[in-house]
């Protein structure tokens, strides 16, 4: 790859602030990158820092080359205090039903208020889709079904973005739904890749973030937009939208 398409890899977003963009190339993380992939490549998981007969088997890659397809990684290259460089690693979302791991950065969310939260909701939304395939479709009965279902869904989905609270480095702290920009509510999965959660732990642990880069492990992608160990910018749907303002304040 030029250093030219590594320049356009380059992650960010628009700050309602300061009405610019902010962003972070990739080539200062380059090298780190390709470091932490040949890592995955020879261990074969995330957990390579331990002695093989410690390594937790939900920590193995083998599943992102199943059915359920591959994940973003994501490495951010900082300076703390005193100027000493710190690599930081993510993987987005959940890996393998897993929210942290030794040696990988922290999710945005509290997990455990995370769980108190969804535990009954999405219960009952599923007793609901039980009892919608129990239904001629389109029924009135369906139809209300349906709607209630959609409801319960949507409430639950604003109540989650309630626990995201994002935080940039002009000291700022705002909630998910007050910083994501666009019309409607964020998508589901917003604040959960790799980049805001490498930006939030650098904030909260005062490094200076110099590059990002990201890239996806695994199995291709069904519609081959995403493809195996290949380098992305942060998603424009999601990152894109939140980017801007936790980078806003970093000079």
């Amino acid at each position: 790859m030029s250093c030219t398409a590594f320049v356009s890899l380059a992650s960010g977003g628009w700050c309602r602030s300061c009405r610019t963009i902010h962003a972070l190339p990739l080539e200062p993380a380059r090298e780190a990158c390709l470091s932490l992939m040949s890592l995955l490549q020879a261990h074969r998981r995330i957990d390579f820092h331990l002695p093989l007969a410690m390594a937790d088997p939900w920590c193995s890659l083998d599943p992102l080359f199943g059915e359920a397809g591959g994940k973003m990684f994501g490495v951010l290259c900082c300076r703390d205090e005193e100027g000493k460089r710190v690599v930081l690693r993510a993987f987005s979302g959940q890996f393998n039903g897993l929210w942290s791991v030794d040696g990988w950065v922290e999710p945005l969310v509290d997990v455990g208020a995370l769980a108190a939260l969804t535990k009954e909701p999405e219960q009952i939304i599923k007793k609901l889709g039980t009892e919608l395939a129990l239904l001629p479709e389109g029924s009135d009965g369906y139809r209300q079904l349906c709607r209630t279902r959609k409801a319960l869904s949507r409430q639950l989905m604003h109540a989650i973005h309630d626990l995201y609270w994002l935080r940039n480095f002009r000291g700022e702290r705002l909630p998910l739904s007050a910083v994501f920009l666009g019309s409607g509510a964020p998508p589901s999965g917003t604040g959960d890749c790799c980049g805001p959660k490498l930006l939030q732990h650098a904030v909260r642990n005062g490094l200076r973030p110099e590059g990002l880069a990201e890239f996806y492990w695994g199995a291709d992608s069904a519609s081959g937009a995403k493809r195996h160990g290949q380098l992305y910018p942060a998603c424009a749907e999601r990152c894109g939208k939140i980017l801007g303002f936790q980078l806003c304040g970093l000079t």
